[in-house]
């Protein structure tokens, strides 16, 4: 039996402070996206906005916070993690109170991208200050505690959300963020010790550049996808331009003196697959609270606060598994562990896509998403337990960054190709009733032709998922040594 020294004690006791403080951030910026997800339809039908701009609610959030992370990551290698980790608290902060103010739906996607930008501070740090608190043997309990906390952000936001929208105004669905804001750039500044900052460098300024390029070209496809055709010129576009980028991206990062996407340190096949199942984990459970959640009000005709409570299965499931799966951490391996959540994962989603139709008793659904849940908990916990733990230390801030963008892709992608997918079931003209959630009021047709959508959507979504097991199972952790030292370019 290890004697435990005081020092070790001290640590231990620092890295639990240092886990509140980060899953004060991730409640914060869950919170925000899911209370958005469940009162999207009333915020719609304040601004009268159409297809376009209500999508882009959303997506704009998504697609800057993604394309940011990497860089992010880098900034704060350089500049010092704990100073831009709490710069991000304060941009997101005022962000979220000039949204409240917003005059039209086009001022309010530009406060979205500058949350956008606040929480990609946020994200980008919050895993490596953790990773670097905790001794090697507790980081799966730390892990699975960060993690639990979305889970809370997921309970309370749907609930919140709907509230919110249906008594105090689509305002203080970012108002609300504000006190929560506050408290936390107060607590990390009293917490958080400063971390050794990494030697100065250049920023990879071309690599950002091409990488928010071409991930704005796939998402502006995606999105166009359903309103114009998967033929439009618009959709043609994106994905020929987002073609013509992805290897002049790999060209310019091989070139790099610092990349922004460092590719020699996912060449072994741990990492590669381990991130390859991250990205299709999050593309498959990413748009499912806003899909389920659009499905009880467009198809159902339930209020947001309704809504808000139906999808609340989900994060319920990810809240039991997380901090379970991080207790077992110390006798099952995150290998093993991943491979079981995203199992579980495509069982949920298969449940749903097998009962999807308007009368489907509740108990059904909420078996789905409670299994569902259950393994997005299994599986995030497992896998950033693996991938962080066969990183080299010296290059956390990048690569963390690198790893959450994979998993933010996938988010940008669900979200984008479930709308897409949902939107294409119906007539332009209905459209914009969808994401306003007033379909249910016209027709049994529309409804149907709706449902039709929401199957495709979950069958893709359940392909992903299987695809995302297989991945996982490829990730052995007797291939880590290869995730350790980077090859030569």
């Amino acid at each position: 039996m290890v004697a435990v020294t005081p020092q070790d004690d001290a640590r231990l006791r620092y890295a639990w402070r240092v886990c509140a403080v980060t899953s004060l951030g991730l409640i914060l910026i869950g919170i925000a996206g899911s209370t958005l997800n469940v009162a999207l339809p009333t915020v719609v039908r304040h601004f009268h906005a159409d297809a376009t701009g209500s999508s882009w609610i959303l997506l704009s959030f998504l697609l800057v916070n993604t394309a940011s992370l990497v860089f992010f990551g880098r900034v704060a290698d350089l500049l010092g993690r704990r100073e831009v980790y709490l710069a991000g608290f304060a941009l997101f902060t005022l962000a979220s109170l000039l949204a409240g103010l917003s005059p039209d739906v086009w001022f309010l996607i530009a406060m979205r991208v500058l949350q956008a930008v606040g929480a990609a501070m946020i994200l980008a740090n919050g895993t490596v200050i953790i990773t670097d608190a905790f001794p090697p043997d507790r980081l799966s309990q730390g892990m699975g505690v960060y993690i639990g906390t979305l889970s809370v952000a997921q309970l309370l936001g749907p609930t919140l959300g709907g509230l919110i929208a249906e008594t105090a105004g689509w305002q203080w669905i970012f108002w609300v963020n504000v006190p929560a804001g506050l408290v936390a750039l107060g607590v990390g500044a009293a917490i958080l010790r400063k971390m050794p900052r990494q030697p100065r460098e250049p920023v990879d300024a071309l690599g950002n550049v091409l990488v928010f390029a071409a991930l704005s070209a796939l998402l502006l496809a995606l999105s166009s996808a359903g309103t114009s055709g998967p033929f439009s010129p618009v959709v043609l576009t994106g994905v020929g331009v987002f073609a013509v980028l992805v290897p002049l991206i790999y060209l310019a990062e091989r070139r790099a003196p610092n990349p922004v996407l460092d590719l020699r340190l996912f060449g072994g096949r741990l990492l590669a697959c381990a991130n390859l199942a991250s990205f299709c984990n999050a593309l498959a459970r990413s748009a499912l609270i806003l899909v389920v959640a659009l499905y009880f009000q467009a198809a159902r005709g339930v209020d947001a606060f309704a809504a808000g409570l139906s999808v609340l299965p989900v994060p319920v499931g990810i809240g039991l598994a997380s901090p379970l799966v991080g207790m077992l951490g110390r006798r099952v391996s995150p290998y093993a562990l991943s491979i079981g959540g995203a199992v579980l994962s495509a069982a949920g989603l298969g449940t749903l896509l097998l009962t999807a139709d308007p009368a489907t008793p509740y108990w059904v659904i909420g078996i789905g998403l409670f299994v569902a849940g259950c393994g997005s908990g299994t599986f995030l916990t497992g896998n950033t337990t693996q991938v962080m733990g066969a990183l080299p230390s010296g290059s956390l801030g990048v690569v963390n960054g690198f790893r959450v963008m994979v998993m933010n892709v996938g988010i940008v992608i669900s979200v984008g190709l479930s709308l897409s997918v949902l939107t294409a079931s119906v007539g332009p003209e209905l459209r914009a009733q969808v994401y306003a959630g007033t379909l249910s009021r016209l027709s049994p047709v529309a409804v149907g032709q709706l449902m039709d959508g929401f199957r495709v959507a979950y069958a893709v979504l359940f392909g992903v998922a299987l695809l995302g097991a297989v991945l996982a199972a490829l990730a052995r952790p007797g291939r880590a040594a290869a995730g350790r030292d980077p090859a030569p370019r």
